[in-house]
């Protein structure tokens, strides 16, 4: 009973702790949740603006109401649903913008609609998989994995808005795990996540086994990168290695603590895709996860230029993208991967067409820092460049750049502040 006594007063604390930390970070609630009934197809949209088609594998439990298809809850069996969702024209929207519908139905030519959108049965789910895959120009596929505090319907158009926004040619996928996507459900999301490692596990190895598939990226955010890294994990301990066609990893904003990061990548071992890691120091919604969770670090909010972490990261093989300075649409600085146009074209135009986000020809960084020429033309000096570029990227390409760049304007960079405390944390392991 005593046990059972702290284990009250720690819960209660928790929550205190978890709503004083939401008054301090307006919007927090607003990650997830929109009006009712934004999935019911319009029937006028069809032709109206750019259409994507999602294929939906979910571990969410079907929803009462047909039209909204699946709810928070936790289904007993993985389940499926194709989605076809209408953009409206470009100029009703700026790149990485929602724009949901204010009241039902929605106006295609302004609103993000639906077009059409079913439950299937495997069979159904594996015949129109196999169909769009062949219209698929490089048979392609991208799977995403969204996060915390999401409901259906967001993780929906958030994939559409980001397949049609980076021009990508793959056949998007949609993992959807269930969030009841409440502020204060933080600790059932979490559960939920784990609730779903298996079956994703169990779609990813589906895909790479199927003979007509070439490649598969990974696309995951927030919360959903725990989910990923433990599906991973899970297919490298039983299988011995991740399979081979899944080729890149995407970990945007990453909510896992360093050290159970260090783990992961320790059991996954060195046979393993390309990874990808967008990390932002000013990321709002990691920095309440961190007191939350009591966390030395969260994998998305570090500082990728601090010793020891950036030798570390240099020996690791992982790319690094710091999206610090880049400003998006999120007041919380937690979805910048899909919101800013720079980072959402750039993942289409250089990932998504067969070339990795660091090729000798152009890297990220070489464009990123081309973004911000103008601005630090106006310095006029290294510094300037170094202040004005929107990201530092962690590859031997785009630190060839910058050092290209820094001796274009005949001065040297900023030495680096040694007198600065290491980073507080020992995850520098976890990148090896």
């Amino acid at each position: 009973m005593a046990g059972a006594g702290r284990r009250s007063r720690v819960g209660a604390a928790g929550a205190v702790r978890l709503c004083v930390l939401a008054a301090l970070v307006p919007g927090l609630a607003g990650c997830g949740g929109h009006i009712e009934g934004a999935l019911t197809p319009v029937a006028n949209a069809a032709g109206v603006g750019s259409e994507v088609s999602l294929l939906v594998a979910t571990t969410r439990e079907p929803a009462a109401i047909d039209a909204d298809l699946f709810n928070g809850e936790r289904g007993l069996a993985l389940r499926f649903a194709d989605i076809t969702v209408s953009i409206p024209p470009d100029d009703a929207r700026a790149v990485g913008e929602v724009k949901w519908p204010k009241i039902t139905p929605g106006d295609p030519t302004r609103d993000f609609v639906v077009v059409d959108a079913k439950r299937l049965e495997l069979p159904q789910a594996l015949e129109t998989f196999g169909r769009r895959l062949e219209a698929t120009r490089g048979r392609r596929v991208l799977v995403f994995v969204h996060g915390y505090n999401n409901r259906f319907d967001d993780a929906v158009f958030r994939l559409a808005q980001i397949v049609h926004d980076s021009n990508a040619s793959v056949m998007p996928v949609l993992f959807t795990w269930p969030s009841r996507a409440k502020l204060l459900a933080y600790g059932y999301d979490r559960e939920s996540a784990n609730y779903s490692r298996t079956a994703l596990e169990m779609v990813l190895r589906a895909l790479a086994n199927n003979p007509k598939v070439a490649q598969v990226d990974i696309l995951a955010h927030s919360m959903g990168n725990w989910l990923t890294m433990e599906a991973l994990r899970q297919m490298a301990i039983r299988d011995g290695r991740i399979a081979p066609k899944i080729e890149t990893v995407m970990l945007a904003a990453p909510d896992i603590d360093v050290d159970v990061f260090r783990g992961q990548m320790l059991d996954i071992g060195p046979m393993r895709p390309k990874m990808i890691l967008f990390v932002s120091g000013d990321d709002r919604a990691l920095a309440v996860s961190k007191r939350v969770w009591q966390s030395s670090a969260r994998l998305g909010a570090i500082d990728p230029t601090k010793e020891p972490l950036k030798t570390r990261i240099e020996a690791s093989g992982l790319t690094v993208i710091d999206l610090t300075k880049i400003k998006a649409g999120d007041s919380l600085n937690h979805g910048k991967f899909a919101e800013s146009p720079e980072v959402v074209q750039l993942i289409g135009a250089r990932l998504m067409d067969g070339q990795t986000l660091s090729d000798a020809r152009a890297s990220v960084g070489e464009r990123i820092i081309q973004l911000s020429t103008d601005v630090a033309a106006g310095a006029g000096t290294a510094v300037g460049v170094a202040v004005a570029a929107p990201a530092a990227i962690v590859d031997s390409d785009s630190r060839r750049a910058i050092g290209d760049t820094l001796g274009t304007t005949g001065s040297t960079p900023p030495k680096c502040d040694r007198t600065e405390p290491p980073y507080r944390t020992t995850q520098s392991h976890c990148l090896r």
